[in-house]
């Protein structure tokens, strides 16, 4: 597996925060000071880790063009995170994201700071028909990539079949569910699965889905971005999941 390159300064931030020790290689730009590149000089002027501080064009050619706000390092791999371990943890209070084709890393990496805001304990998506954790994804989720596991999985029907044999609940979100988001019981263990951009849920997904809700739309667009979307559906699971909650909401 080729070392990922993780740039932007709250990706980089977090790294330096949860695992440190991953770090291989740092650049930072030339006459760009900020709390972040002091902090990596500091940390590496002994010289344990390469640190190159490169000008702006080098540093945009390194990254082809990325917007890095002037910091990027090379690291080693994280530990992967694999179903079973998720279906070995599920209990009363899980929460999982499913997404079904989504193709835009942005997208994952918003979901992923939403799913870490609203404290999901992991996002699981197919390893071949959609986005994976890219280094735009990594930025986009501001450090949540450190934070909320990704799994990969071969096939997301199957995935999906042995997380209801676990007992959790999948719940698909489509335009055309009869029931709101605000309707519907998001309590206990719970898997919110979305689905791509521009079609929706795929018919195997949402076949495998024990219910099905919409965010409800007042105005002239038809659908949500799929990021936003997980975000009004996260944050609505952990409103109910808070104590002191209103028990006539899901009634």
């Amino acid at each position: 597996m080729q070392d990922p390159i993780i740039y932007g300064q709250h990706a980089v931030s977090s790294l330096l925060d949860t695992a440190p020790q991953r770090v291989l290689e740092v650049w930072l730009q030339d006459g760009r000071e900020n709390q972040l590149s002091r902090r990596l000089r500091a940390r590496y002027a002994h010289g344990s880790v390469p640190l190159h501080v490169l000008p702006r064009e080098r540093l945009d050619a390194l990254l082809r063009g990325a917007r890095h706000q002037g910091v990027a390092v090379r690291a080693t791999p994280e530990e992967a995170v694999d179903l079973a371990r998720v279906l070995a943890g599920v209990g009363r209070d899980t929460l999982l994201v499913l997404l079904d084709g989504v193709q835009d890393p942005r997208n994952l990496g918003a979901v992923l700071r939403s799913a870490d805001g609203a404290g999901a304990h992991a996002l699981i998506v197919p390893r071949s028909r959609g986005a994976g954790l890219t280094p735009a994804a990594r930025k986009t989720a501001s450090g949540a990539a450190d934070s909320v596991p990704v799994v990969e999985v071969a096939n997301l029907a199957r995935a999906m079949t042995a997380l209801s044999a676990a007992g959790v609940r999948l719940l698909g979100t489509t335009g055309d569910a009869a029931r709101s988001v605000f309707q519907t019981d998001l309590t206990g263990p719970v898997a919110v699965v979305l689905g791509a951009e521009d079609v929706g849920l795929r018919r195997l997904t949402r076949e495998r889905c024990d219910a099905l809700m919409r965010v409800p739309m007042l105005g002239r667009v038809q659908s949500l971005n799929v990021a936003v979307a997980a975000g009004v559906c996260l944050y609505e699971a952990l409103r109910q999941r808070t104590p002191g909650r209103d028990p006539a909401a899901t009634s």
